[in-house]
């Protein structure tokens, strides 16, 4: 990303990439054909296309499109640049969107373009100023959305035994890693990775708790192939090593 605001003519070559970063398009002329993870459509003179960061998108133009591109800085930019609107910057940027301009972005869209834009600070304030109002745009079609907690779930049960990246949870989610971990981080305070072992932990419990299987294999069940690993991680979890918590459930 060499710089935040560009003003870019796509033509008939078809772009097809991408890249850790969100990425606003607003086409200021002719018509450009968009297509972001899987989903096609049409971009016209005012309009803007949300691209998430991580999301797989093409596009293209037979006839030539002009078009003013916002590269966004990763999430501490928004937080820092942002103040405010910030959460609502990062919502509107989660999900692929077309969207119009209203007469007031349409204004600060063409004052844009015809503005210094390779000047860092006219690129960053302008940016900064579109994405508020953008953020504002959008607010009620980018309501947010809980992560889809029940399918992840579901997932790690499945593949408790099997190694597992925060990639499969990104790929449930719809979301790149980087926002998987941002989201977490907001929704529950955690990773993605001390989720998955959290979830592994509690289903070691449950198996402590209702079944005969030795411990060694409980461990394997849920991933550890180091018993003692699979102790230490209990004793963590739980205060308590497998040994102690299977007996506290006879007791009980």
């Amino acid at each position: 990303m060499d710089q935040i605001l560009s003003l870019r003519h796509y033509r008939h070559d078809l772009i097809a990439h991408s890249h850790e970063h969100a990425q606003v398009v607003i086409s200021l002329s002719g018509k450009l054909d968009f297509e972001v993870e899987g989903r096609p459509s049409l971009l016209r003179q005012q309009q803007l296309m949300v691209v998430p960061a991580g999301a797989h998108h093409t596009c293209g133009s037979s006839q030539g499109s002009h078009c003013l591109v916002l590269d966004v800085p990763g999430d501490n930019w928004l937080g820092q640049s942002l103040g405010g609107h910030a959460d609502a910057s990062r919502r509107l940027l989660d999900n692929p969107a077309q969207l119009p301009l209203d007469p007031k972005q349409h204004q600060l869209v063409d004052w844009l373009a015809t503005s210094p834009i390779n000047d860092p600070l006219i690129a960053r304030q302008g940016a900064i100023l579109l994405l508020a109002s953008l953020a504002n745009l959008a607010g009620e079609r980018a309501q947010p959305k809980r992560l889809p907690y029940a399918a992840m779930d579901a997932y790690i049960e499945q593949n408790t035994a099997y190694p597992l990246q925060v990639a499969d949870l990104a790929q449930i989610a719809g979301l790149s890693c980087a926002r998987l971990h941002s989201r977490f981080a907001s929704e529950c305070g955690q990773t993605p990775m001390d989720y998955i072992r959290q979830r592994r932990l509690r289903s070691a419990l449950t198996l402590l708790r209702q079944s005969a299987l030795a411990i060694g294999e409980i461990a394997s069940r849920v991933g550890y192939n180091s018993q003692s690993a699979f102790a230490a991680a209990m004793l963590r979890e739980f205060g308590a090593s497998p040994s102690v918590l299977r007996r506290e459930s006879g007791d009980n």
